[in-house]
């Protein structure tokens, strides 16, 4: 029988109005070469890439057990075309096809690219450079699209509420039917879902939605080479805001001689690619965390949530040793490298047992 690994894949989906620059910011992140033409329309399509999460300390981890294999954490990053940008009050989010619906559902986070470059080469779809002004109109469409699911559920959960308690799923029903009628009336005023106040019994009665404006979001500003980010503040809950000289990142990563990366970087003042940067951001925005398992075999990286009991993490690794778990063995990374080795870190007290 093969083992069984739990431990979870960070999916992040990378969403914004056409021609802000999304693929760029993708292949940054993926060191991907997916093609970057301006596009007018609002095409349905994914680009999609699994990439290891650059992490200094596996590296010297590595270099301080020798193991056979050296396994990174690892995040996927999904380029999602297909936003407009054009929901209003009175579409109530019709824009959204279900193919585009569920291909930003299937993500743990959404990381939104804002145009924030002039370049008349790529005309914006929207006539000028407003950064403001595209946030909110993507806002808009995530919320309007879960609008619409919620009014449509209500509808449906009003028909079957009238048969009574004689149907088997009442009592779920009326519940989730209070929770949602809660919910509506933030929603009409154009509020994300991240912003509501739920229980842990409550948000995890909608998960099976899988609600656009529920998920956490990033803010990429796409700068041009000189450009400052603007200035902009962002009053929602789960959300951060960043940014990124996209075009010209893009190419120092597609360089191939080091050198030549090494010498661009400094011609910029960039001390570090933004990859280990936005994925920093968005560990921490989803409340992640990694730790390592060490050993002459492998040295390996593993995402939990913040804050995870050892039993947890060794759920991560294998079923199995959540189900027998007693104890773990735990000593903290810097602990580790400044006491040079295992036995070292024991001999100074530094490794604990974790119930």
């Amino acid at each position: 029988m093969g083992v069984l690994l739990r431990s979870k894949l960070m999916r992040i989906g990378i969403i914004g109005l056409p021609n802000c620059g999304k693929t760029t910011i993708f292949n940054v992140l993926t060191g991907g070469k997916a093609p970057t033409a301006g596009y007018t329309g609002g095409a349905f399509q994914v680009n999609t890439a699994v990439v290891p999460v650059p992490d200094t300390r596996i590296d010297v981890l590595s270099d301080m057990y020798q193991p056979k294999k050296t396994t990174y954490a690892r995040v996927e990053y999904a380029d999602i075309a297909g936003l407009s940008g054009s929901a209003d009050t009175e579409t109530k989010g019709v824009g959204l096809s279900g193919e585009l619906m569920n291909a930003i559902a299937n993500n743990d986070a959404l990381l939104h690219v804002v145009r924030a470059f002039d370049d008349d080469n790529v005309p914006h779809p929207l006539g000028s450079i407003d950064p403001v002004r595209d946030i909110a109109r993507l806002d808009a469409e995530l919320s309007l699209s879960d609008l619409s699911k919620i009014e449509n559920r209500l509808e449906r959960l009003e028909i079957t509420l009238k048969k009574g308690k004689a149907i088997p799923t009442f009592e779920d029903d009326q519940k989730e039917y209070e929770i949602l009628t809660r919910l509506k009336p933030h929603m009409e005023q154009g509020q994300p879902i991240r912003d509501f106040e739920l229980s842990s019994e409550e948000e995890k009665r909608l998960r099976g939605y899988q609600f656009l404006s529920a998920k956490p979001v990033l803010i990429i500003f796409n700068l041009g080479d000189d450009a400052e980010p603007p200035q902009f503040d962002y009053p929602h809950q789960k959300s951060a805001i960043t940014a990124i000289r996209g075009r010209l990142e893009m190419d120092i990563a597609q360089l191939e001689d080091e050198d030549d990366r090494a010498m661009f970087m400094d011609e910029y003042n960039l001390t570090e690619l933004s990859t280990a940067r936005i994925i920093r951001e968005s560990y921490d925005l989803l409340g992640r965390m990694v730790f390592f398992t060490t050993g002459e075999d492998e040295v390996r990286a593993w995402e939990v949530n913040k804050g995870a009991p050892a039993i947890e993490c060794a759920g991560a690794i294998h079923s199995d040793l959540a189900r027998g778990f007693i104890r773990a063995e735990v000593v903290s990374y810097d602990d580790l490298i400044a006491a040079g080795s295992n036995s070292a870190a024991k001999s100074a007290g530094k490794v604990r047992l974790e119930g």
